[in-house]
């Protein structure tokens, strides 16, 4: 596939990272000479000086025979510009950011669709769905959901009293629908097989049914608790979407934020939240405000390195659960490693819903997982896919991946070598992403 990305920012830079590895033609618009030249000396595109949106831009042969285009400069009318744009001169898809909120909600879809934009992504919005999701779930350090939400996947941290742990996962006795996926260790990403064990603090992945997994919730890395208050650092688009969604679901929340402005805006939405204008490194504000006494402090500066130090600063006031926003996805193994519980990078957020659109047809759904290292993707099994009818056992899988869970007919199970895919089954899989090309080949 051809695909035209319109901005080198550090969403188009890792969108196009991904999709070159996944052998997709991809051509890069760009105005700023600097940008253009980084994308260009890194990757292997085709890059084009000028403005997205320009017909001068649009008329290039290489631009208008793409089969899709992603709108992704700072720009939200840019993006919106582009993609109508692109309609107009053939481009078959279109894909714009978006991060205005008045551009959010079903209607303002529905407009933006009849004016030829496929799909609009706020990244902002998804981050703080993302949280929210994590939040609900106390020991999570990511939850992602598949299937209209039968299929459930956890990303949870082991300590050393969980009676999981130094035992071969063949001799887990784990509820029927649950399965292990993926184990995280020292930075490395493993597909675990039978005889492998669980060790203290890795990071790892459950998938199945949502009602199974809360029967092993008591091994997970802490006593689950039900939140119930919540302390944001940073007043921002994500703290607004965050503050606004936790307050929905009946959370105390309280924001702090330096900037005046940010601080009103935020008090008038917020019906029962409290909003206090200072330094998130203000030791006696934070004090005051019971940093201690609350189930998780998220940090949402635009600031990675005070996102760091506002987590920490947290811990030793007394805070269980610290979650931290990060832009530099290279900061995540470093975050993980001095103790910051949950990583959020609305980067890989974006490209992850990106992906899925771009591997529409399929997969349903992409979701990136500890800095793109694996993906986990739900697909639909249908009559052109070559191993319907077949024994997984028969399958030619790489090693590098795993079926997690099937629903058919509604209902959810794990599979096994003697399992066979039927047409109309959703399959959810976890791959490295050394697997994801092969996968794509078998399904």
């Amino acid at each position: 596939m051809r695909v035209v990305i319109v901005g080198a920012g550090k969403v188009g830079y890792t969108l196009s990272h991904h999709l070159v590895e996944e052998n997709h033609d991809v051509v890069v618009i760009e105005e700023d000479e600097g940008r253009r030249n980084t994308i260009q000396n890194s990757l292997d595109v085709m890059t084009i000086p000028g403005n997205g949106a320009s017909p001068k831009v649009l008329m290039n042969p290489d631009v208008r025979s793409a089969d899709l285009m992603i709108a992704v400069t700072n720009s939200d009318e840019v993006n919106m510009v582009a993609c109508m744009a692109a309609k107009q001169a053939g481009i078959n898809q279109t894909i714009a950011r978006v991060r205005n909120i008045e551009y959010i909600g079903k209607e303002e879809a529905e407009f933006q669709r009849s004016l030829g934009i496929d799909l609009t992504i706020n990244p902002e919005h998804a981050t703080a769905v993302e949280i929210s999701r994590i939040l609900m779930i106390p020991a999570a350090m990511e939850v992602e959901d598949f299937a209209d939400g039968k299929v459930r996947l956890l990303e949870v941290k082991m300590n050393q009293d969980s009676p999981l742990i130094n035992i071969s996962l063949a001799k887990l006795n784990l509820p029927k629908n649950v399965l292990i996926v993926g184990i995280l260790r020292n930075n490395i990403m493993i597909i675990p097989r039978g005889l492998d064990e669980l060790k203290v603090y890795d990071n790892v992945f459950f998938v199945g049914e949502p009602s199974a997994l809360k029967e092993i919730q008591v091994d997970y890395t802490e006593a689950l608790k039900r939140v119930k208050r919540v302390l944001i650092i940073g007043a921002g688009r994500i703290g607004r979407h965050l503050a606004l969604r936790l307050e929905k679901h009946g959370i105390s929340v309280k924001i702090i934020d330096k900037d005046p402005e940010r601080c009103q805006c935020l008090a008038n939405l917020l019906k029962k939240g409290s909003v206090f204008c200072g330094e998130g490194t203000d030791v006696d504000l934070l004090t005051e405000e019971g940093v201690g006494e609350a189930d998780a402090v998220v940090c949402l500066t635009d600031d990675d390195k005070l996102n760091l130090l506002l987590a920490l600063l947290a811990k030793e006031l007394g805070c269980k659960k610290t979650i931290v926003r990060v832009g530099r996805t290279e900061y995540i193994p470093l975050l993980e490693k001095v103790g910051v519980d949950v990583i959020v990078s609305p980067r890989l957020i974006t490209a992850g819903a990106i992906l899925s659109q771009v591997r529409r047809g399929k997969f349903v759904s992409i979701s990136l997982l500890e800095g793109a290292k694996a993906q986990a993707m739900e697909v639909i099994v249908s009559d052109d896919t070559t191993i319907k009818n077949k024994k997984l056992k028969d399958v030619k899988f790489p090693r590098d991946c795993i079926v997690g869970a099937v629903v058919r007919d509604g209902k959810v199970f794990i599979p096994d070598g003697q399992s066979i895919l039927q047409d109309g089954d959703r399959a959810v899989i976890f791959a490295l992403a050394t697997a994801i090309t092969k996968v794509e080949d078998i399904f």
